[in-house]
């Protein structure tokens, strides 16, 4: 599946292409499966370098079960090592479901000094009323995902941000992030939470309603992203009509993305690189003046 199948799957659910069919010879028709199979797994799920990274890391991390009406999720919260009580940063995952570079990011925002809490959304909706780890397929994961429910998704996240909230090491501050899919969910869920301090939007698309968001809405956009793109101008003018803070960003010649391609050693765009460390950079001092 390619980049643009990608992008339609994360609205359609689908995809508008189909692979031609090529007859082969039995041994042939294997190798090429094979290697086919191979090459269209995305890059968002061959991340043994972002579990490495969490592997190596020394910071306390632990899965908590949220509960709430006849919901539990599955939640991964990372602790800063730090002496006084520090802000909390939500995690919104990708389409791909709560993968290990979203657990990485959480983890990265701990090394600095936030505790980081990162629900998968995919939780009880799986087989067998598993999460994102009991997808058989990226397909699957992602079709899952596009197909939630929002006020599921809205509940969910309330009860993520009450009980992180209520952690004996929290300051009481809360922050909400997300990328790709997660980033328009960050930017929705500002809609519906007037106690958050922040909302960070990676490459995701606008709510249709602004009216009642409360807290700034930080973006952080893709050059070479013109579908996410064309929504900022007109998202500009109906935060500044309805008074409200919106601050994008959009980093030239970065692809959709770039928080996650700009750290995978597979990665062959620079700009991807350059947009990553740029964005942790803007990311961390917005997070200080919170």
């Amino acid at each position: 599946m390619d980049v643009d199948c990608l992008h339609h799957f994360e609205y359609r659910g689908d995809c508008p292409r189909r692979p031609a069919r090529i007859k082969l010879l039995p041994m042939k028709r294997t190798i090429a499966l094979v290697t086919a199979m191979l090459l269209s797994v995305p890059a968002a799920f061959a991340q043994d370098w972002a579990k490495q990274t969490l592997e190596k890391s020394s910071r306390h991390s632990e899965w908590v079960a949220i509960k709430h009406d006849n919901r539990v999720v599955q939640t991964f919260v990372v602790y800063p090592e730090v002496k006084q009580k520090a802000p909390v940063v939500i995690v919104i995952h990708e389409i791909y479901g709560l993968t290990d570079w979203a657990r990485s990011v959480a983890d990265q925002l701990a090394a600095n000094g936030y505790i980081a809490v990162a629900p998968d959304l995919l939780s009880g909706f799986g087989p067998k009323g598993g999460g994102t780890g009991d997808f058989a397929g990226t397909q699957d994961a992602m079709k899952a995902v596009s197909g939630l429910d929002p006020d599921i998704l809205t509940a969910d996240l309330n009860a993520v941000a009450d009980y992180a909230k209520k952690l004996p090491a929290a300051n009481g501050k809360i922050a909400v992030s997300g990328f790709c899919w997660g980033g328009g969910q960050s930017f929705r869920f500002a809609t519906n939470r007037k106690d958050l301090s922040a909302a960070f939007v990676f490459y995701g698309p606008p709510p249709k309603d602004v009216s009642t968001i409360a807290a700034p809405v930080y973006g952080f956009y893709a050059g070479n992203d013109a579908r996410i793109d064309a929504t900022i101008p007109d998202t500009a003018t109906a935060m500044k009509t309805a008074g409200k803070t919106y601050d994008p960003v959009t980093y030239d010649g970065a692809g959709h993305g770039f928080m996650r391609a700009g750290e995978d050693p597979a990665n062959t765009n620079p700009d991807n690189k350059k947009a990553h460390d740029q964005g942790w950079e803007r990311w961390l001092k917005l997070l200080k003046a919170i």
